[in-house]
């Protein structure tokens, strides 16, 4: 069998697998090739460098394993054709990210951003204007895995979580669930709103205008899913009339942010550059998946982890 990696582990990384599947033929490469496609029975990769004509080459692919959770920018229709499984990592983004939306949420409640720019100054004040994140509410829209473990996270520190999918059906470290359909009655009542949706049809631009005028004016909104959530001027006029209090933003419509979009001025808008998901061990735990779907794919068994539905779009 050979398995072809679209780009190449760390040495300490790399070495583990190669002793723990000698059976296997492993080719590590930064960036893919047709000639090295049309030879591979499995490809590892970000999922970002696969178009149409990729997989017309790869005559012998039966299974891609994404190290990643987004797959909006595969060749869904191809792959879908060739009938090729496709699985990912979804999961091990939820520790850096969760992580990173606290730091964001305790940073915004305890004024460090206007500490920081008084630090820069010189200037010695105690007119912060800060505030407890204890007791808050926060709407979680999309509570998987990232959600779920931003909501522990959050019920450790002593916020109601309300849970929000398509469904309503009841998810973890949720005090509440509620379906889209209830979200803008529930909207008033949130302190922070945070999305970890994915990309799909039904989430393109699924708040509104009526939605920001429903929330707080103090309220946090956070999306730290996909870009499409919101069409970029609504937010932006959100913002500008005051209709919540702060933005803080991962994830954008296009990416990069152009360097004139009026959100980087805005006072009351955090930009993170997608970066909410890095950690020095990312790789470790998309290799720590992998290693255990191999084992079943060795052995004949197609029952993955994280078998991804590309008609769905996750």
């Amino acid at each position: 069998m050979r398995i072809y990696f679209t780009f190449e582990p760390r040495p300490d990384l790399r070495e583990p697998l190669l002793a723990e599947f000698p059976q296997v033929d492993f080719i590590f490469e930064s960036g893919i090739t047709n000639e090295e496609l049309q030879k591979a029975d499995v490809l590892v990769t970000y999922g970002e460098n696969l178009t149409t004509e990729s997989i017309q080459q790869a005559t012998k692919l039966k299974w891609i394993f994404v190290a990643s959770a987004g797959i909006e920018k595969m060749p869904a229709q191809a792959i879908m054709e060739r009938g090729i499984l496709v699985s990912n990592v979804r999961g091990i983004h939820k520790t850096p990210m969760a992580e990173s939306m606290l730091a964001h949420i305790l940073a915004i409640k305890r004024a460090l951003p206007w500490m920081y720019e008084q630090q820069k100054k010189g200037e010695w004040s105690k007119k912060a204007k800060q505030t407890e994140l204890r007791d808050s509410t926060a709407l979680i829209l999309g509570p998987g895995a990232i959600g779920s473990e931003v909501g522990r996270l959050l019920q450790a520190f002593g916020v109601t979580t309300i849970g929000c999918n398509r469904s309503g059906n009841e998810a973890s470290n949720m005090d509440k669930m509620i379906s889209f359909e209830q979200l803008i009655e529930v909207l008033p009542s949130a302190d922070i709103v945070i999305s970890v949706l994915p990309k799909t049809q039904e989430t393109t631009h699924l708040l509104n205008e009526e939605h920001f005028i429903a929330m707080k004016s103090s309220a946090i909104f956070m999306n730290f899913g996909r870009g499409n959530l919101v069409d970029e001027k609504v937010l932006i006029q959100a913002l500008e009339d005051g209709e919540i209090g702060y933005a803080v933003l991962d994830v954008f419509e296009e990416e990069p942010l152009s360097s004139d979009n009026p959100l980087w001025a805005l006072p009351n808008v955090i930009v993170s550059p997608h970066v909410s998901s890095h950690s020095s061990r990312y790789v470790e735990r998309s290799l720590e998946i992998f290693k255990t779907s191999l084992t079943k794919w060795l052995r004949g068994d197609r029952d993955l982890e994280n078998v991804m539905e590309l008609s769905r779009g996750y």
